[in-house]
This record gives C-alpha cells, sequence and structure tokens, in this order.
C-alpha cells in the first residue's frame, strides 16, 4: 500500500461528495483511505493528523469563500509542529475557494473541479508533472488505447480566415477539451485548390477556412503543438482527392481520411465527376491512404439519411462503404454513425438503425480489417437558440454511447445557427465530457429493448434483400459490390434512392419515405402504405 489519506470537508462544509470521489481513486492507486467525516475543525483536523501520520490529508470546501481564509490561518497554526515531514495536503473545492487554497502555501495541490479523473490519477501516482508534460498519443490507434474507455472527443473547425483559425486552433489545443480537430475547408477548397483560376471570390470562407496553400494547412496543425497536442485530420476535396491525400499526409500528418463512396460527384453537384468515374477514384484514394498505413472513414450512408432515403437504404450504403474499403485493403477502418437523421428519428430508432449498419459491417470485421466506432449528432437536429441546442447535444451523445463508441464526433451546439467558433468548440467538448462522464458511470442497455432488437433484425433482413437486388444486376461480374459500374447502376435503376434526388437526371428519384413510428420507411405514393424491399424492388423491375 502506498500509504494512509485522510479526507475531511472544513469549517461548515457538508459538501462531501467531491471528497469522497477523490478518496475512491486514491483507494483505486493503493492508498488507504480513512474519512474523518464533515464540519471538521481545523484543530480536530490537526489532531488526527498528528495522530494517524497520514501521507496526505484531503480537505474540501464547497461554501462562500468569505470565511476560509480565516481558516487556512487557524489550520496553518493548528499544523505546526504536529504535521509528519512527508504528510502533504490537497484542496478541493470551487475555483474561488481553489484560487484562496492555492494562495495559502498550505497545500501540495488544490482541484476546483474542472480536472480530469487522469489529472487527479496523475497526481496520486505522483507523476502529475510527467503526465503534464508528455505528449499523448499521435496516431489514432494508440489514442484510442489510451484513453479508453472514454472515445475521443472530435470537433470540426474552420473560421472564415485563416488567421482565425490558427489562432483558433491553438486555444483549443491550450484547452486540452477535445482529442482530434478536424478541419473543415470552404467550398471553393474543397472543390478548386488545384485549379484556383475556377474559384469564386465571393464565396470565399463559404462552409470552412479559406485554405488556398500547403502553408495555410501546416499553420493549423504547428498551432496544435501545444496543450494536449490534438491529432489533426481534413476531409477530402471534392475533386483531385489523389492529391489532397498527398499534402492533407505531408502537412498535417492527418490521422485519418474521409472519403465519400458515391458522393461528391454529380449525384450532389459537390463536383462535375461521373458517379462511375467518381466511385473509382474514391476508392482508389482508400487503397491510396490504406497502402500507407492510414485508417479511412467512409461518409457515406449519413449523406442518403440526410437526403430522406429509407432506413434500409442507409444500412445498406453503411455495409457497402465498409465492403468498398476493406476491397481497397484498408486496415482500420473508422465507421461512422449519424444519429438524429432524418430529424424526427427517435432515439429507439436510431439506434436499431446504428445496430443493424453495425451487424454487417463487423460481418466484414478480422484480422485485417480493423472497425472503429464513431458517433455523432445530425446537423439537422440542434435548434438555433443556444441553450435548447446545448440540451439537444447532451441527449444525443448519451443515446449514442450505447454503442460504446472509440469516437465521439462532437457536433457544437451552435451548428444551428453559425459554424463554431473556439471558444463554443470549447464549451461544446466541455458538455460532451460531462455527459460521457456520467454515461460511463452505469446506465441500463438500451441495445437489449426488445422494440430495438426487433427493429434491427428487420432492417437487417430488409438490407439483405437490398444488396441481393444490387448483386443481380450483373451476374457476370466476380464482384459487383466492389464494381463501379454495378453501384452506379443500382442508383440509376432506383435501387439505390432518396427523396431529394427526385429531378436529378444522374439518379431514379422516384422514392417516397416517411417517418412512421420514429424510422424512416419507403410507402406506396399514392397510399402512403408502407412498402418492404421485396415490394419497392419489384415494382423497380
Amino acid at each position: 500500500m502506498k500509504g494512509l489519506v485522510l479526507g475531511a470537508t472544513l469549517g461548515d462544509c457538508v459538501h462531501a461528495a467531491g471528497l469522497l470521489a477523490f478518496l475512491r481513486l486514491a483507494e483505486a492507486e493503493g492508498y488507504t483511505t480513512r474519512f474523518l467525516g464533515m464540519r471538521r475543525t481545523p484543530g480536530e483536523i490537526a489532531q488526527e493528523t498528528a495522530r494517524q501520520k497520514p501521507v496526505l490529508v484531503a480537505l474540501g470546501y464547497r461554501l462562500t469563500p468569505d470565511a476560509l481564509p480565516g481558516l487556512l490561518a487557524e489550520l496553518k497554526t493548528a499544523l505546526r509542529g504536529t504535521a509528519a515531514a512527508d504528510t502533504r495536503l490537497v484542496f478541493g473545492g470551487t475555483p474561488p475557494a481553489a484560487e484562496i487554497a492555492g494562495q495559502s502555501g498550505l497545500f501540495a495541490r488544490t482541484f476546483s473541479g474542472g480536472e480530469s479523473v487522469e489529472e487527479v490519477r496523475a497526481f496520486l501516482r505522483g507523476d502529475a508533472a510527467t503526465a503534464v508534460a508528455r505528449v499523448p498519443a499521435q496516431t489514432l490507434l494508440e489514442r484510442v488505447a489510451e484513453r479508453a474507455p472514454f472515445p475521443l472527443l472530435r470537433h470540426h473547425f474552420g473560421r472564415p480566415s485563416v488567421a482565425e483559425t490558427v489562432a483558433g486552433a491553438r486555444e483549443i489545443a491550450l484547452s486540452g477539451a477535445l482529442d482530434v480537430l478536424s478541419i473543415g475547408p470552404d467550398q471553393n477548397a474543397q472543390e478548386h485548390f488545384f485549379q484556383p483560376e475556377h474559384m469564386n471570390p465571393a464565396q470565399d470562407g463559404a462552409g470552412g477556412v479559406p485554405l488556398r496553400r500547403e502553408a495555410d494547412l501546416a499553420a493549423i496543425y504547428e498551432a496544435t503543438r501545444c496543450g494536449n497536442h490534438p491529432l489533426v485530420r481534413c476531409y477530402a476535396g471534392t475533386r483531385d482527392l489523389e492529391r489532397w491525400a498527398e499534402m492533407s499526409l505531408r502537412a498535417i500528418h492527418n490521422a485519418w481520411a474521409a472519403i465519400p463512396l458515391t458522393w461528391y460527384s454529380q449525384l450532389d453537384g459537390r463536383s462535375t465527376r461521373p458517379l462511375c468515374d467518381a466511385i473509382a477514384e474514391n476508392v482508389a484514394v482508400m487503397g491510396w491512404y490504406a497502402a500507407r498505413g492510414v485508417p479511412v472513414e467512409v461518409n457515406e450512408a449519413h449523406h442518403w439519411s440526410m437526403r430522406g432515403a429509407a432506413d434500409s437504404t442507409a444500412v445498406v450504403m453503411a455495409f457497402l462503404a465498409a465492403y468498398n474499403a476493406k476491397h481497397a485493403g484498408v486496415r482500420h477502418y473508422v465507421a461512422q454513425y449519424m444519429f438524429d437523421t432524418p430529424t424526427g428519428t427517435t432515439p429507439r430508432m436510431d439506434l436499431a438503425k446504428m445496430l443493424a449498419k453495425q451487424e454487417l459491417i463487423d460481418e466484414l470485421a478480422g484480422a485485417d480489417f480493423t472497425v472503429f466506432r464513431e458517433v455523432r449528432a445530425g446537423l439537422g437536429s440542434l435548434s438555433p437558440r443556444a441553450n435548447l441546442a446545448k440540451g439537444q447535444m447532451a441527449a444525443s451523445g448519451v443515446v449514442a454511447m450505447a454503442l460504446r463508441p472509440h469516437i465521439l464526433h462532437v457536433v457544437g451546439f451552435s451548428e444551428g445557427d453559425h459554424a463554431a467558433t473556439a471558444p463554443e468548440v470549447i464549451e461544446s467538448c466541455e458538455i460532451a465530457q460531462g455527459a460521457v462522464g456520467r454515461v460511463l458511470d452505469g446506465l441500463p442497455d438500451a441495445l437489449a429493448d426488445p422494440v430495438v432488437r426487433r427493429r434491427k433484425e428487420e432492417l437487417v433482413a430488409e438490407a439483405r434483400k437490398l444488396l441481393e437486388a444490387i448483386r443481380r444486376l450483373d451476374p457476370r461480374s466476380a464482384d459487383p459490390w466492389a464494381a463501379p459500374a454495378v453501384l452506379t447502376r443500382a442508383v440509376e435503376r432506383g435501387l439505390l434512392d432518396a427523396p431529394a434526388l427526385r429531378g436529378n437526371v444522374h439518379a431514379r428519384g422516384q422514392v417516397v419515405t416517411t417517418l412512421i413510428d420514429g424510422a424512416c420507411r419507403a410507402v406506396d405514393p399514392v397510399t402512403g402504405r408502407e412498402l418492404n424491399e421485396a415490394e419497392r424492388i419489384g415494382r423497380l423491375e
């Protein structure tokens, strides 16, 4: 054992929860602990310190700080000549109280409530200074292992100017609020970085930071080399994807790639690439990253849900995204699960949809294909009213934690109104930290809900029917699920379809969907009757 820790609340304070939590952590680190009780006087604390000779005395005080200076002066006098030479005192309280305690000179460490569990444990291990100075792991795999069971916190960040983004990136890194900073380029950069003559200057800064030189990316990365040294990553461009990949790996050591399967093409208008060509190029860039050992995330399924596709289509696209990544040689795959999409999806139906996706993706997992789960709220789920959005964001995180994610993509509470500033990123991540920490204390298993399980089984069965229909498009193909021409035909024929694609000459745009009992389902356009996949597919053939 490492020695005895005594604990007490000081003066008239009866708030012992934080102190008792500290003592539990001390026990976990190998100390013996004794709680002296609440409302102990300085004299009583000094007397027990002299009698029991602890290595640590932990004192809590959460009242208004007016009486604290007198109590600490009395304690200093009472301890004089009685405490053992190796006895240290620690203090826990509100920030104003902790500031006064720190100025007293009595305490080896003060805690004001904002510290992480890791910081407290580091102090108890005697390596707090080392823990603060040490640079956290700088690869996705190592950082996930280092932070477990707490998921990595990721947030998107890109302000209307490079200078503001650089300054904000440094502020975020110094705060230690997140583990992964995702740089968001503006649309001009995503589509025309390597053809600047095609940029529309009036759109500079629209949707993100106006990156115009590789040095802009490098400056943002350099700004994060402080604080907790977050991982940095960037989305793929909507064209010239391999050139984007090469640059992002050089400039920011891209923590993992984010590439679509069918999107950033003529299908969504974010690029002029024909769909078949886009699929082929997207998969080729997955392979480029795979050859260099960089993890890959495929941003695919939620784009279909954002356009109103039936849940069964979203499940299929989640599987096909992972399938094509594995086909490209990806060994470490980030599976993104966007909740609250389409807006109006209920938590039960969300969990069922994500479980169905997870079941199919996990069928691909093995020694050569490791899957990391990443969860996030849907952009459309957040109110423009900040306080309401904070509650929505936290609630979405609690629901999503049922999947036991490796990464929590925090969508800032401000996103319903404007792109997050650095302080808003920090505040959003701190809200997420609070929600996740509470969940990790233990919740009932939402995945055992029979309604969730039934819907999950239904979706898996429906997804398999749709996958088989796609396979039948070209029976002669050796691997139709990984053939760009087959996937393109599946979109053109309407096997893969969404209501928002109506009028798109590159898609069928025929399907009609609606929310029924919180799930997004295909329905007959005339009667509104639900159509299962067999019926829907049959109407296309």
